[in-house]
């Protein structure tokens, strides 16, 4: 059955999807879904408050293993599966989706086609008047900007490049015809690096064409700082200095500008337009956000009195005080409602991150490195009033949206088990690549930053391309870092769950399963304390393609800090400067491996509530979470701890019940503080997946 199959009033594309999706219509449900749409995160959503679960057909055994236990079994026995209803408490079903076309849905095992009732749906069907090479090249959350321009200007058929014009102007609002000046391409560039709007190479191609083709752009590099904004930030960084000077001269003193003589990374004009209106409301929260790094002037004093101020590098305590109100303003202004899409999440923990490292920074007037931060009363309040508010926010999103995430496609991944996935397709681009994955154990998004930044200092060539995920809940190792090296949901590792050792075993299988021989692929875990020579000859094999590491240093001081986080981002930033992580760095760069880190976890500190006194009967007795396999025991234990959350299976086996802490709390001794895992919190959940690169000059 295609989208348009049953005629009714359309207000969304998802609506032509979800008319198929009815409570009690069908126990099970077979569909086609070459583009995935039904993986998109509304539709996601959608299904499931109607009560559907949803399972993607991938990987045979693992399906089947899955359908056996928690679905068929169940259905022998006259049970009923999935989520309660929207319309009431009746069970709706299973949808298994196919990521192929309709006529590969009789390939599916007898028993299910037997059982279900089959459909189809693709975007061909949703925009036949639109190329559909350049629509399925479309991140899913643009859909709806294109469905809306489509319904409002009823475009003819439409071939490639039309319909790369009609994207670029309706969903990206790029129209390359009215960019005449350079303020123009800046004011768009920054519109769309400053939000991290991915945009497909097609008409990031044809957006260069266009632009070539005018003739206005000729000496810019275009082909650098349209697709990439690393590089483009670094492209404004290196011209930002010469934009000082310019104002600091006096007007009839003309800048020189030959490119040549600053010796730029990038090629291009040596002046940028940062004080055109259309710019300047950028340049604030580039400093504040760290995209760009303040600089140091010899007339400082008087450029810091002007609007350039966030740029200069003034005295450390003055630009540090400048920068947290500005971000506590900022921070404040952009928490994510109930209602946001994941990528709003991601996008403003680093944020958020940036502000916790700023304030988590050692006191440089302190004779002790240990003695931690000086701040303002007034800041300690609004931080600690926007904790609560972040908390809160963060948990009522995750209540609703949180289970939509583990079937979204792996490109850009989005939790840590479609992490293998996309460095997969990354390996099947390039035949000759070599991939080196570093997992380093409790990482918060705000320790990465303060890591990153004592990198910058070490190695000036280092180039960090950042992202983040969600880690799973609850977010602890045999969780969390397990699914990144097992490239599957827990509930597809049962055995377990409550430990680490098949990590291994787990990571070679899956690439196995990807085409290659165990010659090619390997996994180290313990590092983190110099042993560079135990990894220089794990990767000399001749044949090694893909190679796991787990830096589990950041995790064992994390379990012995007394000092509170203060004293974690002091201690991450003592042991990145003994040069372990540099070191290892230049180790795979010069072996030729691209190069990705990524967390399993972040940290908190949180105050105890008391110990729950439970005895042997829980599975899992962390600081922020307990575990346990009878939700009575959980829930009589729960009811002692006001303000815990009974955290469904969601992606785990069905009897992993987990406990989560109330917030910024653990289950330690009342009014003991300690640094800790495992529960619902923006540092714990969102954590840093990031490309490192290395620049040859």
């Amino acid at each position: 059955m295609s989208v348009h199959s049953r005629p009714f009033a359309v207000v969304s594309w998802r609506d032509q999807i979800l008319s198929e999706f009815t409570p009690q219509v069908a126990r099970l449900t077979l569909v086609a879904d070459p583009d995935g749409l039904l993986l998109e995160e509304g539709v996601l959503e959608a299904i499931r408050e109607r009560g559907f679960e949803l399972i993607p057909f991938e990987d045979h055994v693992a399906f089947r293993y899955a359908y056996e236990s928690k679905f068929r079994s169940r259905w022998d026995r006259g049970e009923e599966t999935g989520l309660p209803a929207a319309q009431g408490t009746a069970q709706a079903g299973l949808v298994v989706v196919l990521r192929s076309p309709s006529s590969d849905l009789d390939a599916l095992p007898y028993d299910l086609l037997q059982a279900g009732r089959k459909l189809s749906f693709n975007l061909g069907d949703l925009f036949p008047n639109l190329s559909y090479p350049v629509i399925a090249a479309l991140g899913r959350a643009h859909l709806d900007a294109l469905f809306d321009a489509q319904s409002k200007y009823a475009p003819k058929r439409l071939g490639d490049n039309a319909t790369k014009d009609f994207v670029l102007r309706h969903v990206f609002e790029i129209v390359p015809e009215i960019i005449k000046e350079p303020q123009d391409l800046l004011r768009v560039l920054l519109r769309r690096h400053y939000r991290g709007l991915t945009i497909p190479a097609s008409l990031d191609e044809r957006f260069i064409q266009v632009l070539r083709r005018s003739g206005r752009f000729e000496d810019w590099p275009l082909e650098a700082i349209i697709p990439d904004a690393q590089a483009f930030f670094a492209f404004l960084q290196e011209r930002w200095p010469v934009f000082l000077d310019s104002l600091a001269k006096p007007k009839d003193d003309a800048v020189h500008e030959d490119a040549a003589d600053y010796g730029f990374e990038f090629p291009g004009p040596v002046l940028l337009p940062f004080g055109h209106d259309d710019v300047r409301v950028y340049v604030d929260n580039l400093f504040l956000e760290g995209l760009l790094q303040p600089v140091p002037h010899e007339q400082s004093q008087a450029l810091a009195k002007t609007w350039v101020a966030w740029g200069i590098r003034v005295s450390p305590e003055e630009n540090r005080h400048r920068r947290m109100e500005g971000l506590l303003d900022s921070v404040e202004k952009t928490i994510p409602t109930v209602e946001a899409r994941h990528g709003e999440w991601l996008h403003f923990a680093y944020r958020w991150a940036e502000l916790v490292a700023l304030e988590l920074e050692p006191d440089l007037s302190a004779c002790d490195a240990q003695a931690g931060t000086t701040l303002p009363e007034e800041y300690r309040e609004r931080l600690e009033a926007l904790r609560s508010r972040l908390d809160a926010a963060l948990t009522g999103w995750v209540l609703k949206r949180y289970a939509s995430l583990i079937n979204l496609p792996p490109a850009p991944p989005v939790m840590p088990h479609h992490i293998p996935r996309s460095l997969a397709r990354n390996l099947a681009d390039d035949p000759r690549a070599k991939i080196a994955f570093l997992l380093v154990d409790g990482l918060a998004l705000d320790q990465w930053v303060a890591l990153r930044e004592v990198l910058k200092e070490l190695d000036s060539k280092l180039r960090f391309r950042e992202a983040a995920v969600f880690a799973w809940i609850p977010t602890i190792t045999s969780v969390s870092r397990q699914a990144a090296f097992a490239g599957k949901p827990p509930i597809y590792f049962p055995a377990s769950i409550h430990t680490t050792d098949k990590e291994p075993g787990l990571w070679m299988q899956f690439w196995v399963d990807q085409g290659l021989n165990a010659h090619e692929v390997t996994y180290a875990k313990g590092l983190g304390d110099g042993n560079l020579e135990e990894i220089a000859e794990l990767l000399s094999r001749p044949r090694l393609r893909v190679v796991g590491l787990v830096i589990d240093k950041v995790d064992r001081i994390m379990h012995g800090m007394e000092l509170g986080a203060a004293g974690m981002h002091n201690q991450v930033r003592q042991w990145a400067r003994q040069g372990f992580m540099r070191d290892l760095l230049g180790l795979l760069h010069d072996r030729g491996f691209r190069v990705y880190l990524a967390s399993d976890h972040g940290n908190i500190e949180a105050r105890g509530v008391g110990r729950p006194a439970e005895g042997a009967v829980a599975d899992l007795r962390g600081e922020r979470v307990r575990v346990y396999s009878d939700s009575r025991l959980r829930a009589q234990v729960g009811e002692r701890f006001p303000g815990s959350l009974e955290w469904p299976p969601v992606g785990l086996p069905e009897d992993y019940l987990a406990l989560i802490a109330p917030p910024r709390t653990a289950f330690v001794k009342e009014g003991e503080t300690t640094v800790a895992h495992g529960g619902i919190s923006v540092e714990e959940l969102l954590v840093p997946l990031v490309q490192i690169e290395r620049r040859d000059r």
